[in-house]
């Protein structure tokens, strides 16, 4: 039985946590959710605190580990089991602490285009030179609370009507999510992962793909942006929902 995305459906029906990156919010995960849905999955899109529909909530203290703590709340309080946890570019540090801390709920673990940390790692000092010292002189003109989102355009995106409709929806990035370090990284997943590199832009998580690459995981490159979630999420989901495409977690 074939899908509209031309593949082979699973034959068990999945349930998808998908978490977003920087200064997004679950908003801008809605097309992917929408074609998962069309294949019978379960779609979980939480928010981060101090995001999106949740920015209302930022404070000095919120995060790396408020935001592990929310999505590892969503699990827990849905209780969900034979998760496929998602995480995009800053999540990527989310989605690690989440599945080295609740590793039994995990079916698979994917990482798009983002960091994926050794424990004691700290997101500031992953990213290259002249990105690390934009977002700290944002934060030190903020009072060290938030980081101002970054232009769209930077992250590979050409189409005007696309960043005309993203740009208004992002809010800034709690400060402290990249300064906190992660108490718990790759050394502590007791399974790989999938790593699914976006690399039709100038993609600064390359050495995150070869760190997968070294730890057993399965690598993926896209021909896509940093935004593939929004500006091709057919080709996104076909990496993560067509059969065979996927390395399960025990």
């Amino acid at each position: 039985m074939t899908d509209s995305l031309g593949g082979r459906r699973r034959s068990a029906k999945e349930t998808y946590v998908l978490v977003h990156g920087a200064w997004h919010g679950a908003w801008c995960w809605r097309p992917v959710e929408a074609l998962l849905q069309e294949l019978g999955a379960q779609v979980f899109t939480p928010t981060l605190t101090g995001l999106g529909d949740r920015a209302h909530l930022l404070t000095e203290e919120t995060g790396l580990s408020t935001h592990i703590a929310d999505v590892k709340a969503t699990i827990e309080s849905e209780d969900l089991r034979d998760v496929v946890l998602v995480g995009h570019s800053y999540a990527g540090m989310v989605v690690t602490g989440v599945a080295a801390q609740i590793p039994e709920r995990i079916k698979r673990l994917v990482i798009v285009d983002g960091f994926l940390p050794e424990a004691g790692e700290v997101a500031i000092n992953l990213l290259p030179e002249r990105a690390a010292s934009h977002y700290l002189e944002s934060a030190r003109r903020n009072s060290g609370l938030v980081i101002d989102p970054r232009p769209v355009a930077n992250l590979g995106v050409t189409d005007q009507e696309i960043i005309d409709g993203i740009t208004p929806r992002l809010t800034p990035q709690p400060a402290k999510t990249y300064m906190e370090p992660i108490s718990q990284g790759l050394e502590e997943l007791p399974f790989p992962g999938e790593y699914l590199l976006c690399s039709g832009w100038s993609t600064p998580f390359s050495p995150f793909a070869l760190r997968a690459t070294a730890a057993g995981w399965a690598v993926t490159e896209l021909n896509a942006d940093h935004e593939i979630l929004v500006t091709n999420p057919e080709l996104l989901v076909r990496h993560l929902a067509i059969s065979g495409a996927a390395t399960s977690a025990a």
